[in-house]
């Protein structure tokens, strides 16, 4: 046992018969460690009071005996204003215990039945016998580090390894986990991170005094990630939007970590640290080598404008073909992607797709890479809209039809997207399978449901597909490890593993994969060829008919490793 706390009372508190002390003998008798207070109760509502000579912080217990008698035990204030119930309605012996706030002047026995009782107080413990509550890190590095600065010593050691390794840190955890900790020096206020294994914009903490600001995080060692580094956002009376919206004045790439992307970027910025884990899988046809060079429509930029009757708008569509390409050849793929712009140049999907094709693993795919007219209206078209839909069916079908030679046959026509995109591509394929044979889901937003949906029905596709005649279309879904729900929140991770598994029991072909990654382009790039080669790969998930296996970097969908925890 501990010296410094003191030891439980070693008298046994026997309960005393009832009617063996007058009314209201023992009352207002202080009660203190180790003494028992021996007292009755008359029956009347005030009860027996006894003060308490306590410091703020002070951890306490006891025990009242009150025999057969069921009485209460409150905190009460210097003026007998009940505070805190401790005990209602009790019987027999019984604990009790409370940390010692400034209000606590007196514990006050009451009940309705006169008789006796004892009180007594076992321990007592004042703040400076309690053991400060000790700090764990995560890292073994900022641990070492946090011992280092208590012995007085600086952080320039710790530095000039940062120098030599980069960031973030990776260190070793568990099975198939790795610590992973940010880094940023000599921020006056604050660093938040923007990406990394969250889904929020997380806050760094300062180490003590020390210019080392850190945050750690336990991820599988499979994990890619893009993120930046926000230092000293300004903080200040407005909005929680304009707040958050705030970081993004300050967002940049990490200045320790030799790995940036996009590489043609203009600066700091609008670059991105990224960090790729050794056992994070392939992504396939992302450029490591020149491939033949399919070419993007080089006409006016006006030639490329889409005009949609049915939406009252128009949107710039970037064709890609590929080299060679032959409109009559009949296993060609088409592929409508959304939010073309982003797809285009930093996806530069029109590379990947020309090192897929030229590596033997995929046919020829024709690219409609397609982009919004406006913020506004992806909010409004992408989620779910049946307008949307019918405009890619009966409009943009035609016309990509007449400017490429192609006659699109459902089987090899794909949908595909990423957040709201996915959703969109999901949501058209069902409704026209006609058109549309295929649907390839990057983290998709399946979450989202109607705002006239019923709140025990948040999930719109996946009841969608519950409810309706199956159709005759092949799906891809994938969602990102670091993208569950919040709070409570349904999240893309939790809602795309339930319409996997809703698809499944309607007899849908359907390959899922799980990635250790977050709502990140940089990770979405592989994403995007896994997809295309599960739905049309020579070796991909699926034959002409029957129903999809895992094929290529697929992994069975129960297979993923475990969820990134992160703690500060």
């Amino acid at each position: 046992m501990d010296a410094r706390r003191p030891a439980l009372s070693g008298a046994l508190l026997v309960a005393l018969m009832l009617g063996l002390i007058p009314p209201a003998a023992g009352a207002g008798v202080p009660v203190a460690l180790d003494s028992p207070v021996a007292a009755s109760l008359s029956g009347t509502p005030d009860g027996g009071t006894h003060p308490l000579a306590l410091a703020e912080g002070d951890y306490v217990e006891g025990l009242l005996d009150s025999g057969p008698l069921p009485v209460d035990l409150r905190l009460v204030d210097a003026g007998g204003r009940p505070l805190r119930l401790l005990l209602g309605g009790s019987t027999g012996r019984a604990s009790f215990r409370f940390v010692a706030e400034p209000a606590h002047a007196a514990l006050r026995v009451s009940g309705r039945e006169a008789g006796a009782y004892s009180l007594t107080l076992t321990r007592r413990i004042g703040r400076s016998g309690q053991f400060p509550n000790p700090r764990v890190f995560d890292s073994p590095t900022v641990a070492a580090l946090a011992g280092a600065l208590e012995r007085g010593e600086t952080t320039d050691a710790f530095w000039e390894r940062v120098a030599r390794t980069g960031t973030p840190l990776t260190e070793p955890h568990g099975p198939g986990t790795v610590v992973m900790t940010f880094l940023a020096r000599g921020a006056r206020q604050n660093v938040r991170l923007l990406g990394g294994p969250s889904s929020d914009h997380e806050r760094l903490e300062r180490l003590g005094t020390s210019d080392v600001w850190f945050k750690s995080f336990v991820v599988p060692d499979s994990t890619r990630l893009s993120y930046q580094i926000a230092p000293d956002v300004p903080d200040f009376p407005a909005s929680c939007r304009a707040c958050r919206e705030a970081i993004l004045a300050q967002t940049q790439a990490d200045p320790l970590n030799p790995r940036s992307w996009p590489s043609d970027a203009p600066d700091r910025y609008n670059r991105w640290s990224v960090v790729d884990l050794p056992a994070a899988p392939p992504q396939p046809g992302v450029p490591d080598a020149a491939a033949p060079a399919g070419r993007l429509d080089s006409r006016r930029l006006d030639s490329r404008r889409f005009d949609s009757r049915r939406l009252g708008n128009s949107r710039e569509v970037t064709i890609h073909t590929p080299a060679g390409f032959d409109p009559a050849r009949p296993d060609t793929i088409l592929l409508l992607l959304f939010d073309g712009p982003d797809y285009r140049d930093r996806v530069r999907a029109p590379a990947i797709l020309d090192r897929l094709t030229a590596d033997g693993r995929l046919p020829p795919v024709v690219t409609a890479l397609i982009a919004n007219p406006s913020a506004e209206a992806r909010a409004r078209e992408l989620p779910g809209n049946p307008d949307f839909a019918a405009m890619l069916a009966d409009e943009l079908l035609p016309w990509l039809a007449e400017r490429t030679g192609l006659t699109p046959r459902p089987e090899r026509t794909v949908l595909a997207g990423s957040s709201y995109g996915g959703l969109a591509a999901a949501t058209a394929a069902l409704a026209h399978p006609e058109r549309f044979g295929n649907a390839l889901s990057i983290s998709g937003s399946f979450w989202w449901h109607p705002e006239d949906a019923p709140r025990e029905r948040p999930e719109h596709v996946a009841g969608l597909v519950a409810t309706t005649e199956r159709a005759p279309v092949r799906f891809f879904l994938s969602a990102g490890l670091f993208e569950s729900g919040s709070a409570g929140d349904l999240g893309i991770l939790e809602s795309s593993r339930h319409l996997r598994d809703v698809l499944e029991a309607r007899g849908y072909d359907v390959a899922y994969r799980e990635y250790a990654a977050g709502h990140d382009y940089y990770a979405w790039r592989g994403v995007l060829g896994d997809g295309l080669l599960a739905l049309f790969g020579r070796d991909g998930a699926f034959r002409e008919s029957g129903r999809g296996e895992p094929a290529d970097s697929l992994t069975p969908p129960r297979a993923a490793p475990p969820p990134p925890s992160g703690r500060r």
